[in-house]
């Protein structure tokens, strides 16, 4: 599947988009696949989680989708350019083109606005992403797939819905200098510089979660990796060659949807 194959428009169904600013265009098709994708390894919740994007350019815009838009049906014209304060950018009715939803503009809009290295930031409510959240000792070290984020992933304590613009600092204090985090109680977040690269980081750390929440049912004793190879393994996640893999599954998955 090429780019170019998701219309930045339905011919006659009203939702042209203004002229975009350089770079926008791709970013809102690479926007657009991956709610789709996400849609695709049923790591949804109806109408509610996000994914944002920032918007190529010095003004500090992102991209967020119309809030009522189911992820599998997710098109460019679907996603609202907001600015920092979560006020559309683009002329439109706020209750039907340009709706978005608060408490996903205030954990998004934190992590844009103090994460600049950080192009793309999905949040999620998964049953095992969920569950996970729920655990006093959260991930594990116990899969390959979990060792991808150790010490390398933030948590951030339950405050309620996240509608508390003042939570941003904690958001962003939490998340330190990692690309991805537990909210506990509430679910998973992971970004990137690359929407290829938050999609990678969202599915290992999923995955992680599924292969935790599968291996502790029984009640066995687990295995447990040294913290040497631990941490062996987290570096050779962060290889100069890692970008580069990031878009070649990104290629590959997009030919699923």
């Amino acid at each position: 599947m090429d780019l170019t194959d998701i219309p930045l428009n339905q011919p006659g169904d009203g939702s042209a988009l203004p002229s975009p600013v350089p770079g926008e265009a791709e970013m809102r098709r690479d926007l657009a696949a991956l709610y789709r994708l996400v849609a695709h390894f049923r790591m949804t919740d109806l109408i509610d989680t996000h994914i944002s994007a920032r918007v190529p350019g010095p003004e500090n815009h992102f991209l967020i989708n119309r809030y009522g838009v189911l992820f599998h049906e997710m098109r460019p014209q679907d996603l609202v350019k907001i600015d920092t304060d979560g006020r559309p950018v683009d002329p439109g009715d706020p209750e039907t083109t340009n709706r978005v939803n608060a408490a996903g503009f205030t954990i998004h809009s934190a992590i844009h606005m103090a994460r600049h290295d950080l192009a793309c930031v999905i949040h999620t409510h998964t049953a095992d992403g969920m569950a996970i959240s729920c655990r006093k000792s959260g991930l594990l070290p116990i899969t390959q797939h979990a060792l991808r984020f150790y010490n390398r992933l933030g948590y951030h304590a339950y405050e309620g819905i996240a509608l508390d613009l003042e939570e941003r600092d904690r958001l962003v204090a939490d998340l330190g200098p990692h690309k991805a985090m537990v909210l506990r109680n509430h679910g998973l977040l992971a970004a990137g510089a690359t929407v290829a690269e938050a999609f990678v980081n969202l599915y290992y750390l999923e995955r992680a979660c599924q292969a935790q929440v599968k291996a502790t049912m029984g009640g066995e004793e687990l295995v447990y990796p040294s913290p040497e190879v631990c941490e062996r393994t987290a570096r050779q996640y962060e290889r100069p060659t890692a970008p580069a893999y990031c878009q070649r599954v990104w290629n590959a998955a997009l030919r699923l949807i």
